[in-house]
């Protein structure tokens, strides 16, 4: 592989990826929370779905069979993006039929990230944030060949099968050819909590995983999610402005808020004045 030359956005402060490696993990979830934590923070914040094949931010954000506008500006034809808890949202989604498969192969996929990226209407942004498909493959590389990206968020669940993959990704960005800083792993679904039993903690995928890993490869756990009954409906039904009400969700997405946060101390310490 050639050495990678980068790129920036100049309208763009910072860009996070959010990546496993493994499917399933809750790459999407994970992307959308930490969009949802910035926008709280009262940064301006822009999240793009890059997974090509199988989209998800647009069930997370309740925006089915939408479709967005285009607008002109200084002569250019620009995809406005949607809008909704202050996040400003794009996704490969908004353009199909849901319930048509994609297909494209690697060259038509990067083409078609690379236009939605470039040609939606981001605006001025301290975070975009890349909600990426599972894997290690040719969306990765576009985004690493094509874009600077100050660093990545990994997500693991605790099982051993997903740790072998999510360390495959690790490796991508530390690769000599991309020197990706990776802020740190995020354990989802760490454990189930029954709502109505806040202090009972059931271990169903496993325990230990993310603290594995971070030992393995030298890179700090900052956050571990938990799941419970009500979650997996807020997240299907798209009623994001639930998603924070158990406090426990709630305190892992802090202590992820806080270390990209960390990771960017000029930017996040001028903006909290």
């Amino acid at each position: 592989m050639n050495t990678i030359e980068k790129t920036r956005l100049t309208n763009i402060k910072n860009i996070v990826i959010v990546a496993s490696g493994k499917g399933g993990v809750g790459k999407s979830t994970v992307a959308a929370g930490l969009a949802l934590s910035l926008a709280m923070e009262g940064f301006s914040v822009g999240l793009m779905d890059a997974d090509i094949y199988g989209p998800s931010i647009p069930t997370l954000f309740d925006l089915h069979n939408q479709r967005p506008s285009v607008s002109e500006k200084n002569g250019n034809s620009l995809i406005e993006p949607f809008i909704k808890f202050g996040i400003k949202i794009m996704s490969i989604g908004f353009m199909i039929d849901p319930s048509q498969a994609m297909l494209w192969r690697g060259p038509m996929a990067s083409n078609g990230l690379k236009q939605l990226v470039n040609e939606t209407n981001w605006g001025e942004l301290d975070y975009l944030i890349f909600d990426t498909p599972p894997g290690t493959g040719d969306i990765h590389i576009t985004l690493l060949q094509q874009y600077e990206i100050n660093g990545a968020v990994i997500v693991t669940t605790p099982q051993s099968m997903a740790l072998d993959d999510v360390r495959k990704a690790i490796a991508m960005f530390h690769s000599d050819d991309v020197g990706i800083p990776v802020f740190g792993i995020v354990e989802n679904m760490a454990w189930f909590t029954p709502s109505k039993h806040p202090d009972e903690k059931y271990f169903l995928f496993g325990k230990g995983g993310g603290n594995l890993l971070s030992d393995s490869t030298g890179i700090p756990l900052i956050a571990q999610i938990p799941v419970n009954e009500n979650l997996c409906g807020v997240c299907d039904e798209g009623r994001l402005s639930e998603f924070f009400d158990d406090k426990l969700v709630k305190a892992g997405f802090d202590n992820l808020l806080k270390a990209v946060l960390k990771s960017q101390d000029p930017i996040s310490e001028e903006l909290q004045k």
